[in-house]
């Protein structure tokens, strides 16, 4: 289009600036006229030509945007898939690490920590190490694979080195209207609050009832399908299978899927300054040989190992409010989630040892709720409650007779509790420091664990949205 620009522009220049001197006969001035209107009509042509093939071009580019949803539908998830790269370049992923550390002031020792009543599950369960301890830094590459696919890894690092895969998966947009895939380890979107990362939450630590039902945040290897429904207001219905190989499943060497879980939220504004989204899930696995530790009655640590169904219900909930819409002066939050966990199958004890089997039966259930107010730009104070109950118990060994209730000291009967405050400063969307405060009832056989914890988190590099 250039190189036609050109030459017309120059005719039309010389043809302008004619000195009177040169000028050509009538004749010869029409003919100039006539060639004159016939490259205007092809320049015209040109012109409308290449803005017919640019609009033919705009749509199938803009199919795969990524842009986020508009303002009035706070409601709706953000698509992950960005729109089709330009060059090669595009191409490369984009990367984002997220810092953390903490400082603990803990007034019990926590290598004696229990949560009286549970099955320990490993994992992210304690309140962690005193003094000062690297938290657990995340590095995250994401980016499209083509039009249709996009990928992402995160990877943790732990303050003792111990390096994981965090979530490595492919998720499939628009696999039909308002249909979603995703495939490999990610986040269980099990409740609310399990699928988040660990730097976006509210607090330092999880909540009880993740610690207690989930060993922390549950990951999940297989399939998600999930399904925003074409309605004004939100819902979301989602279904997931998967290896089982985390708790409360255990690793058994079958084939086929280990766990399910069925997923289902609804949501909505709620007049112009607050909006709501509440949920129920349900989680079914198996565990096979789901080994831990314990104190017998003559206070020897033995191992036992529980195989059997684990069936777990989650009631999730939240609402935001900010005046007008606008949170960044002031905003409140409130959000709860209630978990009942029922297990049935075969407890073995001391397995080392003289080793005995019999019934398992087990009915448990806790949650918490907590409320966040950022009562000034950039400062946050929060208040949470943590609440179990250890239930009702069906042990085949007690009831016969082949052991005793002493020999399983952390099944014992409890209702742990935890009252957690904090603080928080956020200078900008990239870092934030913590003050929380905490009286951590977990053991009643020990006293009051007074906690005090100081926490960094810093975002560096691409950093996409957080979910609702």
């Amino acid at each position: 289009m250039v190189s036609t620009l050109r030459p017309a522009a120059a005719l039309l220049a010389v043809v302008t600036f004619l000195p009177p001197a040169v000028a050509a006969d009538a004749t010869e001035v029409q003919q100039i006229r006539q060639e004159m209107d016939q490259l205007r009509s092809s320049f015209d042509a040109r012109m409308q030509a290449l803005e017919r093939r640019l609009s033919a071009l705009q749509p199938a580019a803009a199919a795969p945007s990524s842009a986020p949803p508009p303002a009035t539908l706070p409601m709706r998830p953000e698509p992950t898939a960005t729109a089709v790269p330009a060059s090669a370049s595009a191409f490369n992923p984009s990367i984002s690490l997220i810092l953390a550390g903490t400082y603990s002031h803990l007034s019990n020792d926590p290598s004696s920590y229990r949560l009286q009543g549970f099955i320990p599950g490993g994992g992210d369960a304690g309140p962690g190490t005193r003094g000062f301890s690297l938290g657990e830094s995340e590095l995250t590459f994401a980016a499209s694979i083509d039009p249709q696919y996009s990928g992402r890894l995160t990877m943790s690092v732990t303050g003792d080195n111990q390096v994981s895969v965090e979530e490595a998966l492919f998720e499939r947009q628009g696999l039909f209207d308002g249909g979603n895939l995703k495939g490999g380890r990610f986040l269980s979107s099990i409740g609310y609050l399990n699928s988040q990362h660990a730097h976006t939450w509210d607090f330092v630590d999880a909540p009880l009832a993740y610690q207690a039902f989930f060993g922390g945040p549950m990951k999940t290897d297989g399939l998600q399908l999930r399904w925003l429904a074409p309605t004004e207001r939100f819902v979301e219905l989602a279904a997931e299978l998967g290896a089982g190989n985390t708790f409360p499943g255990s690793v058994g060497g079958r084939n086929g899927a280990g766990s399910l879980a069925l997923i289902g939220h609804v949501g909505d504004d709620w007049g112009e300054s607050s909006s709501w989204r509440a949920g129920l899930s349900f989680l079914a696995t198996r565990a096979s040989d789901r080994r831990y530790d314990d104190v017998d009655a003559a206070g020897a640590t033995v191992t036992n190992s529980f195989s059997g169904n684990s069936r777990t219900w989650v009631l999730d909930g939240i609402w935001k409010w900010a005046p007008g819409g606008n949170a960044t002066q002031t905003n409140f939050k409130l959000q709860g989630e209630f978990m009942q966990r029922t297990e049935d199958g075969t407890l073995s004890h001391d397995l080392a040892g003289a080793g005995a089997s019999g019934g398992y039966r087990s009915t448990q259930s806790g949650g918490y709720v907590q409320a966040v107010y950022q009562f000034m730009p950039m400062w946050r104070a929060g208040l949470r409650y943590d609440r179990l109950d250890s239930g009702t118990v069906r042990n085949g060994l007690v009831d016969s007779g082949g052991a005793s209730a002493a020999d399983f000291l952390l099944l014992q009967a409890a209702r742990p509790t935890r009252t957690s405050l904090m603080l928080d400063y956020t200078p900008s969307e990239f870092s934030r420091f913590r003050l929380q405060l905490a009286s951590d009832r977990s053991n009643p056989a020990a006293a009051t664990d007074q906690q005090l914890y100081l926490q960094y988190i810093m975002s560096l590099g691409a950093h996409g949205a957080h979910s609702f």
